[in-house]
């Protein structure tokens, strides 16, 4: 299990599992304004199994829903960037029980071979961009977080947890 904070301009908790919604009224002053929200479904391992052969492989998800509120048309760029957590590196992600660890990490794409971060260290942040107009007001971007516990870990029973930073900007 893993906690994780989505920061816009705010940080929010975010326990595994649960969704999180969050609003923002963005735009220029005198030109259109819209407001976007943000789901998150964070990837929820379970129990892990240390005689399992094969990874542990979990998915999660992020959806960013934008509106336009007045004006005509608005170009929105969503780009979200992903913190370390415990570990301090993007290479592989530490949860921790006590003085237990748990190595596993969280990828862009279903290979696992584009790590999440925040564009250094080897990661990647994602983004997407909406053009709201009159006709077409609400528009969304969704993205697949996937997660994987590598095989093989001999690690003591416990409750493994970490907590990641996750920073949505408009």
């Amino acid at each position: 299990m893993s906690k994780w904070i989505i920061d816009r301009p705010r940080r929010v908790p975010l326990a595994l599992g649960p969704a999180l919604w969050l609003l923002c009224t963005c735009g220029p002053a005198a030109a259109a304004t819209w407001t976007c929200t943000v789901s998150v479904a964070a990837p929820n391992f379970g129990a892990y199994n240390p005689f399992q052969t094969t990874p542990d492989e979990v998915n999660g998800s992020l959806t960013a829903t934008c509106t336009l509120l007045t004006g005509g048309a608005a170009t929105v760029t969503v780009i979200d960037s992903f913190s370390t957590g415990s570990s301090n590196t993007y290479t592989t992600r530490t949860m921790r029980a006590g003085t237990g660890t748990l190595n596993y990490n969280l990828y862009k794409d279903a290979a696992y071979s584009q790590i999440r971060g925040n564009g250094t260290g080897g990661s990647l942040t994602g983004s997407a961009t909406l053009n709201l107009t009159s006709t077409n007001p609400v528009q969304s971007v969704s993205g697949t977080i996937y997660g994987q516990i590598p095989a093989g870990q001999n690690v003591a029973p416990g409750t493994y947890t970490d907590t990641l930073v996750v920073t949505i900007t408009f």
